[in-house]
């Protein structure tokens, strides 16, 4: 079988396509790859896993066949962050890491997510290495030397943290908190460093669970039912979550709502140049608000745009171009931090600028938008059929002058086909990455036109 990755990684159903025997041939390219770069003959390899089915057996497997082929392994003691595993293989001056983790997807799912030396998702050309070598069978040959080391890498990252975050203001500001960690590996991290800092913080479904509560590890807004309940009955300051890895971000503000990434990664923009005194630039997804475009406009600093998935935002972070890199989907890092998305460090920041500025994030929003103006962004998915998987290149490299009645102005195609109309609002169609999807994205000035362009996609999809 062909194995491919994606924007994030390698995934597939576990005992399906996700077996021993293919995580092996993953293992043997990887290993081939970093080699093959000659920068040693014993490449140093970081290995974690997250809360899944099988998780950890899956890393042991691995380690022991990098070892075999003459790696050296630190193999994660425990579930491990995505981001934590990019701060590790930093500190330790690792060739790459590898994390068990299919992030956010249902619970039947297992995947690999490579980092590269620097800490960043791997980039397509090398990953596009992995899997021809992998399609080709031309897999690296044991070799003697290799070893496998337990690893403990939670008091580094936690540490690092405390250098990003200014939690001198949170203590001060005296704030409450619940954590839901929709049982991933966010657990005993954000909330330990919250109380570490004397907060007071309570911990939801603070045990394993590899089903996820039957659900997908994914703190969107249909899945933080209980977070939102604990603030508004507890009259908290916030609500934290985070995703199954620990990479993706989801907020409940004071008044039980729930902050939008988008919102939130424009909103931590405009905190930061102001806090920090920053004027490096910002950037964002080509599927992610605008109002993170005004935010650029109204600080005077620089705007950059990138295909969909966090490596391309990575670049820039590890440029020190960018005060904060954002992503729709819930994922943003920092300038200083990893060039890798992490939603424990996102939360922090959300407290911190409540702390800061003695404002919920909705007071915050709205003095926001009094100074830069109101975007309403939404998207939905459209189930890739054979029907519509088979016209679907054909659909997306048509050049039409308008859309239902709507001019285009111009067309995006950097990542999919995003039609820019004269307004200024805007329809993006790409399929997904990670699942058998097209995902439909539009945002607008007002709610009704947003709603209309998301079915004006879907029809033009469709049609």
């Amino acid at each position: 079988m062909a194995i491919r990755f994606g924007t994030s990684g390698w995934r597939a159903i576990i005992a399906d396509e996700f077996t021993f025997a293919n995580v092996g041939r993953v293992v043997k390219a990887i290993c081939g790859s970093l080699r093959n770069e000659g920068k040693s003959d014993r490449p140093l390899l970081i290995v974690g896993h997250d809360t899944r089915f099988m998780g950890e057996r899956f890393a042991d497997y691995a380690a022991k066949t990098a070892s075999e082929l003459g790696c050296s392994v630190l193999l994660c003691d425990g579930p491990v962050p995505t981001p934590t595993l990019s701060h590790a293989i930093r500190t330790n001056k690792a060739a790459a890491g590898i994390n068990f983790t299919a992030s956010h997807n249902p619970p039947e799912y297992q995947g690999i997510k490579l980092s590269t030396s620097d800490g960043a998702p791997a980039l397509p050309e090398v990953t596009r290495g992995i899997e021809q070598a992998i399609e080709s069978g031309a897999l690296v040959e044991k070799s003697s030397g290799g070893s496998v080391t337990e690893h403990d890498p939670k008091s580094a990252y936690l540490a690092d943290l405390t250098r990003k975050v200014d939690f001198q203001k949170i203590a001060a500001a005296g704030g409450r908190y619940a954590y839901d960690p929709l049982w991933g590996t966010g657990r005993g991290y954000l909330d330990k460093i919250v109380r570490d800092h004397g907060c007071e913080v309570e911990t939801l479904h603070d045990w394993r669970d590899v089903t996820f509560g039957g659900k997908s590890p994914e703190p969107g807004e249909s899945q933080l039912a209980e977070l939102r309940a604990a603030v508004s009955e507890r009259g908290l300051t916030l609500g934290l979550a985070t995703d199954g890895d620990g990479d993706r971000f989801g907020i409940i503000d004071s008044n039980g709502d729930m902050v939008q990434p988008n919102y939130l990664v424009a909103l931590l923009a405009d905190y930061l140049v102001e806090s920090r005194g920053w004027t490096e630039g910002v950037a964002r997804s080509v599927a992610t608000s605008h109002l993170i475009d005004r935010v650029a406009e109204n600080r005077g600093i620089k705007l950059y745009e990138t295909p969909v998935g966090f490596k391309f935002i990575g670049e820039l972070i590890n440029r020190d171009e960018i005060v904060l890199g954002g992503e729709e989907s819930a994922g943003l890092s920092i300038k200083g931090h990893y060039p890798e998305k992490d939603g424990l460090l996102a939360c922090l920041l959300a407290a911190e600028a409540v702390a800061a500025r003695g404002a919920s994030l909705t007071e915050q929003l709205e003095e926001l938008f009094e100074r830069v103006g109101r975007l309403e962004s939404g998207r939905i998915g459209v189930r890739l059929t054979d029907e519509i998987a088979a016209g679907l290149k054909d659909k997306l490299a048509q050049e039409p002058d308008s859309i239902e009645g709507k001019k285009i102005v111009s067309i995006n195609r950097m990542d999919g086909v995003k039609f820019i109309f004269a307004n200024g609002s805007w329809l993006l169609m790409r399929p997904s990455g990670t699942e058998p999807l097209v995902r439909i994205y539009a945002e607008s000035e007002n709610r009704s036109e947003l709603e209309e362009l998301l079915k004006s996609g879907r029809n033009y999809l469709l049609g």
